[in-house]
């Protein structure tokens, strides 16, 4: 078989891919996860609906590829955040990012996808290692501010800074699972707030 021709066809269903993705992720904004069908997406995207599913299982599936580009993002700007905090108290710089993870998941993903994203984890059909594993750059940027308040003084050091991460990232998941069920009487960035100075007061010395 012809490389230019089988080379031809793997750029045109990147290119069908990425308009697909494209479309979906621009209606999805506009009008929310819920009220975009697969027929919406297809028919907007001009592509025929057996091409959407030869890349993508589902809606679902679709989100959540959208979510896992978007999270590689946003914790490059968490990390570039970080960096241009003028703080050197590790409580200080642990407050602040926890406030901007909260305006994060409130006003740039969502309530709509958020919802979507804690039903797809539920019923396992989709691999969310991407978003929920314990990989992620967030987790990595807990660890590190822990250890330097433990370096600092500012911590107690009985509890190992894996342990102590690993808990605060619970935490932060399951205040937000909370904003899902009773959205919008949550306020999330709020709730986690007080819940974090509660979690400062027990590790610090």
């Amino acid at each position: 078989m012809d490389k230019k021709k089988i080379n031809s066809r793997q750029i045109n269903a990147l290119e069908t891919k990425k308009r697909i993705y494209e479309t979906a992720n621009r209606l999805f904004r506009a009008k929310g996860f819920q009220k975009v069908s697969v027929d919406t997406i297809v028919e907007t995207a001009k592509v025929s609906k057996g091409s959407f599913y030869v890349h993508f299982e589902s809606k679902d599936a679709l989100l959540v590829s959208l979510i896992g580009d978007y999270v590689n993002e946003i914790d490059l700007d968490y990390k570039n955040y970080i960096l241009s905090l003028d703080m050197t108290s590790a409580s200080d710089i642990l407050m602040s990012l926890v406030g901007k993870i909260a305006d994060v998941l409130t006003h740039s993903i969502g309530y709509d996808h958020m919802n979507t994203l804690y039903r797809v984890q539920l019923e396992r059909t989709i691999n969310m290692d991407a978003i929920s594993g314990y990989n992620r750059e967030i987790y990595k940027m807990f660890n590190d501010i822990l250890q330097k308040g433990v370096e600092q003084g500012e911590f107690i050091t009985e509890i190992p800074v894996d342990t102590l991460s690993r808990h605060l990232m619970i935490a932060f998941r399951g205040l937000t699972y909370e904003w899902c069920i009773r959205h919008p009487d949550f306020d999330l960035k709020e709730q986690a707030l007080k819940h974090f100075e509660i979690f400062l007061k027990g590790i610090k010395k």
